[in-house]
């Protein structure tokens, strides 16, 4: 007989809920259940009528948005004309990953369960809301859960008792083999591979566009402490194309050193050449992994090496480990129990993948290369907004980036993957080209000429607005008002020039908070507050959009405070009638926001 088939979707966008999910489908297949674990998107929807078990794991984005990798599912399953018993063959469970800090916490799996039962579905336990903010991360919900979980699908499903459960210091069989070539083949440059796509089609993912670097300027002053690029690429040819509010994707690598250490760790030759082979069928290689491919191109361009591992990368470390003490301390760390004692190690310190394998260097030596891809994430590209416009920048895309570092108790600095390959790049030494796309943000602007903008992007959060007012001003729209805010007029002042001339000429109104040049530091819902009358006759009177773009942590709230205050003082409105106001504009999109952590 067959064995039953569970079902594992998942909405994921910073690899969190795919980790879950990939988790889900290994514990299935320890149970002898046959396990497809698919993105949301990926997977045809409409086939989800035939399927008897179901488990949907769903990160909430943003300001309670579903991650990209499920938007069209999202469409799709609130459409109003599906029938209320569409899923009523259906088993469902769902697991959402977000932070409790965030208003709209969870929002996305909390949704989409009422809508499945909705739909006729049968829920097998109530939903599991991991929260980031727990100092055990989203595990401190989603174990006990599991736990839950598995005796009610091993009620409806049974192990055979001839099979029993694959104890879990066995390894499952890798996803895929890596077959190793006698000869070096001839291979294509990074060039070729991406220049194989049709020329009609956009920029994307599997083919990004090589864009040679124009400029990488630093334009904070040399007392600053964070070192933030203003990158400028040339697109000429590229069919690119964006609007005010989009975002590029950059897809990063690692730096040669950590590259060569990897494959000294591992016992790697990094000029050998390889082809992947899925171990079932049905399984898709990579498919921005050209075949065949050297292992430097796979460690420098596709393997995730710098980034914090999860426990999942524990716990198949442990089954891969021949070395007794590692073993031991591998297995602690991939147990429930040890989970306090992981976070102390690893997420706290920010550990890097590299490094826990120097720190268990008999088992990196001991790594069988099949495993390479389901022990290591794959790079995530990353995602800056535009900070120029086509109108008035053709042929050009700008970008402002803070470069990441910081310290932790770790000897070396903790730095940003694609902050500091970028910032190392000069374009001055020889010609330097980025692989990118495009692809549209969360910030719509009205097409309405005479529509009075009021953008909020106190630090980097000043990016998308200066394509917006760019924009605005080519298109003869005057009425743009923008609240910047930084520590210091001399040190981090984006753009200040440009928004001076802009001032000069009548097209913007600019104001500006720098919280350090006083005792009392003053930041941008200071002065929201101060001109509280005229933010109030722009919304009220006369149909004024509202942006806000920046660091998620305290400011989105604080802004919305300042809001809050000026609907009940300039406005008269009660404080839930204020806070009423304010949810229409977030309805009808007359207020947005682009944050991030």
């Amino acid at each position: 007989m067959p064995t039953p088939r569970l079902l594992v979707l998942f909405g994921s966008q910073t690899g969190t809920a795919q980790d879950v999910s990939e988790r889900l489908g290994r514990e299935a297949r320890r149970r002898r259940l046959g396990c497809l674990v698919q993105a949301l998107d990926s997977y045809p929807v409409v086939n989800l009528i035939n399927e008897p078990l179901v488990i949907f794991v769903c990160a909430t984005t943003g300001q309670g948005d579903p991650p990209d990798n499920m938007k069209n599912f999202w469409r799709f399953i609130f459409r109003k004309n599906l029938p209320s018993t569409s899923l009523c063959q259906m088993d469902f469970a769902v697991l959402g990953l977000g932070d409790s800090s965030y208003a709209k916490f969870n929002f996305v799996a909390k949704k989409l369960h009422r809508r499945l039962l909705q739909l006729g579905g049968s829920a097998l336990l109530p939903m599991c809301l991991g929260d980031d903010q727990h100092e055990l991360g989203p595990d401190a919900a989603i174990d006990p859960w599991l736990h839950d979980l598995w005796k009610k699908v091993l009620d409806l499903h049974p192990v055979p008792l001839d099979l029993g459960i694959i104890p879990t210091g066995i390894p499952l069989p890798s996803k895929f083999t890596l077959q190793f070539l006698e000869e070096a083949p001839v291979t294509h440059s990074e060039e070729q591979h991406v220049a194989r796509m049709d020329p009609q089609d956009p920029p994307s993912e599997l083919h990004p566009f090589l864009a040679p670097m124009v400029s990488n300027q630093r334009v904070t002053g040399p007392l600053h402490f964070q070192d933030v690029r203003l990158i400028e690429f040339d697109i000429t040819g590229s069919g690119l194309s964006f609007t005010a509010g989009d975002v590029v994707l950059i897809q990063p690598k690692n730096i040669a050193p950590h590259v060569q250490q990897f494959c000294q760790l591992l016992g790697l030759d990094p000029d050998q050449c390889f082809t992947l082979q899925p171990r079932e069928p049905g399984v898709p290689c990579p498919v921005q992994l050209p075949q065949p491919c050297s292992v430097r191109r796979l460690v420098s361009q596709y393997l995730d090496i710098t980034s914090v591992p999860r426990r999942s990368f524990f716990e198949l470390l442990a089954c891969l480990s021949p070395h007794k003490l590692e073993r031991e301390k591998l297995l602690e760390f991939s147990s429930a129990q040890g989970q306090e004692e992981l976070c102390e190690y690893c997420s706290r310190p920010r550990r890097t993948v590299l490094e826990v394998l120097c720190d268990f260097p008999h088992t990196a030596g001991a790594i069988p290369p099949d495993y390479l891809l389901d022990l290591v994430p794959l790079i995530r590209p990353r995602a800056f907004s535009i900070a120029s416009s086509l109108l008035a920048h053709p042929s050009r895309l700008q970008i402002l980036v803070a470069v990441v570092q910081y310290q932790t108790r770790l000897k070396e600095p903790r730095r940003g993957l694609c902050s500091s390959w970028l910032a190392s790049l000069d374009p001055g030494q020889g010609p330097v080209r980025v692989p990118l796309w495009v692809r549209p943000g969360s910030l719509t602007f009205p097409e309405t000429p005479d529509t009075p903008v009021i953008m909020v992007g106190p630090g980097t959060g000043v990016a998308p607005f200066r394509a917006t007012v760019q924009e605005r001003v080519a298109q003869g729209q005057t009425r743009n008002f923008l609240f910047f805010g930084c520590r210091q007029r001399d040190q981090d002042f984006y753009w200040e020039p440009e928004w001076k001339e802009l001032e000069k000429r009548g097209c913007l109104t600019l104001v500006t908070a720098f919280s350090r040049e006083q005792e009392q530091k003053v930041y941008v819902q200071h002065r929201l507050r101060e001109l509280g009358p005229l933010v109030w006759e722009l919304l009220d009177h006369q149909g004024a959009y509202f942006y806000l773009a920046g660091n998620a942590k305290y400011m989105p709230v604080d802004v919305s405070e300042a809001l809050m205050s000026i609907f009940q003082e300039e406005g008269g409105l009660s404080s839930p009638d204020a806070a009423a106001y304010l949810a229409r504009l977030q309805r009808t999109l007359r207020f947005q926001t682009e944050t991030w952590a």
